[in-house]
Formats: C-alpha cells, sequence, structure tokens
C-alpha cells in the first residue's frame, strides 16, 4: 500500500511540474513515478516513516489548525516588529513530548519551526523532549500549554 500511496503522490507531483498532459508524458511519468516507489523498498523511503500513509486521515485535521496557529502566530510577530520598543523576551525552553514515534516527533518538532515566533534548536526522542526558542513570553507560555503535543500525539495515532 505504501509503494503504490507513493507512486501516486510522484505521478501527481509530476503532472503537476509538467503542465503538459500528452499521452507519452502521461505514460512516462507513470514509469518514472511506479520505478521510484519500488526503489523505496530498496532505499527505504517507502517505509512507514517515509510514507506514513496510517497518519493521512488525521493529518487532514491537524494541518488545518496548524495554518491557522501560524497564520496567528505570524501576524503576532509582524506586531510585535512593527513596535518601537519591540517587546520580546527571548528564551530556551525544553519541551516535553508525548509522541511515540519519530515521525510523530519530528511532526511536534517542525510544527513549532514553522511557527513564527518559536524555533525547534534540538529534539531528543529517546528523552521525549525538545529545546526550544520562543521570542516571546507568550510563545514559550503556549507551547507550555501542550496543545500542541497532544494534536501531534493524536494525529500520531498513539494519544
Amino acid at each position: 500500500m505504501r509503494v503504490a500511496s507513493l507512486a501516486v503522490v510522484l505521478m501527481l507531483f509530476w503532472l503537476f511540474l509538467s503542465g503538459h498532459y500528452t499521452p507519452f508524458l502521461i505514460g512516462s511519468g507513470a514509469v518514472a513515478a511506479a520505478a521510484i516507489a519500488f526503489a523505496g523498498l530498496s532505499f527505504g523511503y517507502a517505509d512507514e516513516e517515509g510514507q506514513p500513509i496510517e497518519m493521512l486521515g488525521r493529518g487532514l485535521l491537524y494541518w488545518p489548525w496548524l495554518i491557522v496557529e501560524a497564520a496567528k502566530s505570524a501576524l503576532a510577530v509582524a506586531w510585535i516588529i512593527l513596535q518601537p520598543s519591540l517587546p520580546i523576551a527571548p528564551r530556551i525552553i525544553r519541551v516535553k513530548t508525548s509522541q511515540k514515534g519519530p515521525v510523530g516527533t519530528v511532526t511536534f518538532a517542525n510544527s513549532i519551526t514553522i511557527t513564527p515566533g518559536t524555533i525547534t534548536v534540538e529534539a531528543r526522542h529517546r528523552e521525549h523532549t525538545l529545546l526550544v526558542h520562543a521570542l516571546t513570553e507568550s510563545a514559550a507560555k503556549g507551547l507550555e500549554t501542550g496543545e500542541m503535543d497532544r494534536r501531534v500525539t493524536a494525529m500520531e495515532g498513539t494519544g
């Protein structure tokens, strides 16, 4: 199933990038996508980490929430930048994680990083912690509530 889903994603990406839909290009894309997807079995990118298709449905619920949170954070950071006093309070905090697998931990770390005002500096999956730089007190407190951690764990399917 992972190989088939990877082949479909690669084929859609091929079609998106080419912009041409002649029978030859569609056929070439299909052959190339299938070959690359099957090569993924040997190289390890068609496994549960490289192609976590079981998270797709839960991810469709998580990603819209993350986009809204990133937009809210972007507005907050823009407001800080526009203020002459530049009211920042940078700090490094250690955030506990509840994800069971590396895909969940990486998703949590990347979600923090793409949210303006925070960046993951270090991830320790075995210790279940992330080291995060927060630009403001509110950004740090937002992570300490554990809302993002809970949502990523739910998306992972382990919480």
